[in-house]
Formats: C-alpha cells, structure tokens, sequence
C-alpha cells in the first residue's frame, strides 16, 4: 500500500475515533447534570427547622430539630429542663415552627408571688396584680378591661396553638386586640 494510502487510513481512524470520544462526552455530559443530586441538599435542609429555646432548660440556645419536632423535642436538644421548671405551663406536645421561640418557664415565679401574699389572688397574677397573659385562665384574662369571655377564649386558644407570648405586645396577635385596646391592657398584664 502506498505511503500516502497508510497515511489517510491513519488519519481517518484517527478522526473516527476522536469523533466517538466526543459524542461519547457529549452523550455522558447530559448524564452527569442530573438536577436531583443538587436538589438533595435542599431537600434535606427543608426538613430540618431551627428553634429558640429560652428559660429553664439546662443549655438555652438555638438547636435544629426535624421537622416534625415538638417542644419537648427541642427542650431535650438543649440538655433537659432544670429542677425549677415549671412543666406544666408548657405544653410539651405542640409541633414547632421554623423560627419559633420557646420559653420554659420556672415555678419560682409562682411561688414568689404566693410568698407575697397573693393567696387569694386569682391563678395567673402577680404579686402587683398584673394578669400573666401565659398562666391566667379564663376567667382571670376575662377580668381584664376590654376582654370578654369570647376574647379571653381567643388568648387561650392562640396559648395552646402557638406557644406562649413573649412579650405583652404579642397581645396584639389576638384577633380583635389593636393598639388602642392594647393601650388600655398594657399596664395591667406580664408575660
């Protein structure tokens, strides 16, 4: 075979099979993006949501739980409660929210105002007789001036479904509550 024959026959293999090398990359380049693997890690923070947790626990801080959590979830990943806690003023079960604050109160808060004579006070005031908006029951928030018992119903309802207040201006959350009738409440409640 002429030299020059040899010489094509090498060039074409040549070209045959640097073009199969490149419709092979190009066919395994569309393999190589698939969108779920980037997807995954998006995924798999969706699933997680970060809360506060405040108050009597033994290490307070911000923790990440799964999403599905509840409160009790997000107290035990801050080391449990302390001796002082007063459990049952929190409710234990309720699912959590991304971003959501959780405060374990303590029973000392209680029994400082019983040691100041507040025995005959009504469950859920201090020793001052500010209505605590977290502890008061009913009948207690339905004493306060502006609240009925449909809206007392409402703060109780927005307690069990949302966790406790964190501030008395939380208050005004509650259907029904604006500025003025929070005016007229401010100096008589506390969380």
């Amino acid at each position: 075979m002429p030299m020059y024959k040899k010489s094509l026959l090498i060039l074409l293999l040549i070209a045959c099979v640097g073009g199969g090398a490149a419709m092979y990359g190009y066919a395994s380049q569309d393999e190589a993006l698939p969108l779920d693997a980037a997807e995954r890690p998006e995924a798999q923070r969706s699933m997680e949501i970060t809360v506060y947790v405040t108050g009597a626990v033994n290490q307070p801080g911000i923790v990440t739980v799964p999403e599905e959590a509840r409160v009790a979830d997000a107290v035990n990943a801050c080391g449990g409660v302390l001796p002082t806690a007063a459990l049952d003023q929190v409710n234990m079960a309720q699912k959590l929210k991304d971003g959501q604050q959780v405060r374990v109160p303590e029973k000392s808060t209680d029994a400082a105002a019983a040691a100041g004579g507040a025995g005959n006070q009504e469950k859920g005031t201090d020793a001052s007789g500010r209505v605590n908006i977290n502890l008061a029951d009913e009948k207690t928030l339905d004493s306060l001036p502006g609240i009925g018992p449909a809206m007392a119903k409402r703060i109780i309802d927005y307690r069990n479904t949302e966790g406790m207040f964190q501030s008395p201006e939380d208050l005004k959350k509650i259907k029904g509550i604006g500025d003025a009738k929070f005016a007229k409440l401010k100096d008589k409640i506390t969380v």
